[in-house]
């Protein structure tokens, strides 16, 4: 694998990160994006961080900084169909993909990458939203990861038991009837946080964060993604009704879920972290969906015990 540096849009970060990105191809020759960010000292081992879907590498510039004072090294992925990978329709404002196990070949990329570089062990997954329902099937599927921790993630997605049936009927038929590649009813071709005032968003109750990711995308619209296209959704409902039937793998994981959830479901993971083995569900309270992008005393809670999982289970397995 040929590492090629990629853009790393340090004008939307706090401040100047030091990570440097690559593009890399998957083995169905899409081109997709990763970042590394590594520890000064101290190195204690890697973190694989799985964006959620619309999300990008930049978003995370954050968390991975305070990562790596903490002693780990980062690598983040732009999932193919978003960030700055290669997009699946020629308006690359919906998000696609043909199969959702498609994007376990990004996963395969990535790890190529990471031992290429000779990224450091242990690794660890951390996964947000979308990339918890790839996160989790990759663990299922032996990720070399050493432990794991979730946050929202989409093992289910929230719809009442109408929204369910029509959602189904509209995904599972319109893209049999060729219409695979529209995009989703009740969903927009901009990013939600373009559209969306604070008041009333369904991410984050910090005002901060949520006009930073406004900034973000006014800044480089092109790492923007709007609504998913009906072949998305149809793939995302297969994907997580197939996992909700899968036992979960015997590693030390943590999942926190914000006790305003209101974008995935979260039944499915009460139900799923009930029956973890060595695993423990995290609620935070006054939380939305996005808890490593709340208010800072949420993200200094997040980040403590994500860091309490990683060094308690860097020796396990």
């Amino acid at each position: 694998m040929n590492l090629t540096p990629a853009p790393y849009f340090d004008d939307i970060t706090d401040e100047p990160s030091g990570g440097a990105a690559y593009w890399i191809t998957t083995s169905d020759d899409l081109r997709i994006r990763v970042a590394i960010q590594r520890p000064e000292s101290g190195v204690q081992g890697t973190v694989l961080l799985f964006p959620g879907r619309t999300e990008y590498i930049e978003k995370y510039d954050s968390v991975a900084r305070e990562l790596a004072t903490r002693g780990y090294a980062t690598l983040t992925i732009d999932w193919r169909g978003q960030g700055l990978a290669d997009r699946m329709l020629d308006d690359g404002r919906i998000g696609h993909v043909v199969q959702f196990n498609d994007y376990q070949k990004d996963i395969a990329a990535m790890m190529r990458a990471a031992r290429e570089i000779d990224l450091p062990r242990p690794f660890h997954l951390l996964a947000h939203s979308m990339g918890g329902a790839i996160g989790l099937r990759a663990v299922m599927e032996g990720l070399p990861v050493q432990t794991c921790a979730f946050s929202g993630p989409m093992w289910g997605i929230q719809m009442s038991p109408i929204e369910r049936l029509a959602g189904m009927a509209l995904a599972f038929g319109g893209t049999k009837l060729g219409f695979g590649d529209k995009i989703a009813p009740q969903t927009g071709l901009d990013n939600y946080v373009l559209t969306q005032d604070f008041e009333g968003n369904t991410l984050t109750t910090d005002p901060d964060m949520y006009k930073k990711m406004q900034d973000q995308l006014a800044a480089h619209p092109d790492i923007g993604l709007g609504g998913p296209s009906l072949n998305w959704l149809r793939e995302a409902l297969s994907e997580t009704s197939h996992l909700a039937e899968r036992s979960s793998p015997d590693i030390p994981c943590v999942t926190f879920l914000g006790s305003n959830e209101q974008i995935v479901d979260a039944q499915r993971i009460h139900d799923r972290m009930e029956k973890w083995p060595r695993g423990t569900l995290e609620i935070i309270q006054g939380g939305e969906h996005e808890v490593l992008m709340e208010t800072p005393d949420i993200r200094k809670t997040v980040l403590d015990r994500l860091e309490t999982l990683f060094s308690n289970g860097k020796d396990v397995g």
